[in-house]
């Protein structure tokens, strides 16, 4: 999955330092990144190469090598960076510079969604000690947004659920997904968006991993979960274009190879569902 960047490690700690030349930057604008392309992965430009650093902020690390932000007016495109619509760099090898574009565009939303207090309109103004917007006119404190989603394989016997998007720019094959409503389990949850998206009940929940897929500011949890009755789908027409049951050895390729969702498909064309837990109380 894109945040499996071993050996390389991800440091998230906050941290107010300023930027060292060697540091590499995540230039967006409403065009995308400003990126160069080579051998099929994304290169950043450095704090040096940027006519000026006082407009970084200090996101995360990788293997000690500090990523910033830019804020403010995007500079022009210069030695060989150009501004690229970050989607379409999604297919790039997925490296650490990869998952590091996808945490940095999700904090640059974040930012940019809060520059503004929600309570009483006063100016933001970054926290020195955290990662937060703090409103000097009334106190208030924003944190970055994170929002809980499931990923749900739904499989009877050798069979898989698979689906298709309606009206959204992916269009591979994928797995019932959809995200956390206020003051629902995460297991009703699983349930829920299964029965809404296409019609069917599940039972004997599995977990199986987690996910932070930064892409839409999510913490992705994926479960397998079990047929409960008759197979018979109706579909959720306003969310997806399809549904199909697939027998493993007829599961297609045409699905993500950086996510939770493509992880989990091939793990049961391979493997078929997760053996059952000595307790299972899902």
């Amino acid at each position: 999955m894109i945040q499996d960047i071993a050996p390389h490690v991800y440091q998230n700690a906050f941290s107010a330092a300023p930027a060292q030349a060697g540091d590499l930057v995540l230039v967006f604008s409403q065009a995308g990144l400003l990126a160069r392309v080579e051998d099929g992965a994304v290169v950043l430009p450095t704090a040096a190469q940027l006519p000026e650093t006082s407009a970084l902020v200090r996101l995360f690390a990788v293997d000690g090598r500090g990523y910033y932000l830019w804020e403010g007016e995007p500079p022009q495109a210069f030695g060989g960076f150009t501004y690229h619509p970050t989607r379409g760099l999604r297919d790039l090898r997925a490296d650490e510079t990869l998952f590091a574009l996808g945490a940095g565009e999700s904090l640059w939303r974040w930012y940019r969604a809060n520059r503004f207090c929600g309570r009483c309109g006063a100016v933001m103004v970054h926290g020195q000690t955290e990662r937060s917007q703090i409103c000097p006119a009334c106190g208030q404190v924003v944190y970055p947004k994170i929002c809980p989603a499931i990923i749900a394989a739904v499989y009877d016997g050798d069979r898989l659920l698979l689906t298709r998007y309606r009206g959204r720019p992916f269009v591979r094959y994928a797995l019932v997904a959809g995200f956390n409503e206020i003051g629902e389990s995460i297991e009703d949850m699983v349930r829920r968006e299964v029965f809404e998206e296409v019609g069917l009940r599940v039972r004997d929940l599995q977990f199986y991993k987690s996910q932070p897929w930064v892409f839409t500011d999510s913490l992705l949890m994926g479960f397998f979960a079990r047929l409960d009755g008759s197979d018979a789908i109706t579909l959720q027409e306003d969310e997806l274009s399809e549904a199909q049951w697939f027998p493993r050895a007829e599961i297609p390729d045409d699905h993500s190879a950086i996510s939770l969702t493509g992880e989990m498909i091939e793990f049961f064309r391979a493997h078929g569902a997760p053996p059952a837990p000595n307790v299972n109380i899902l």
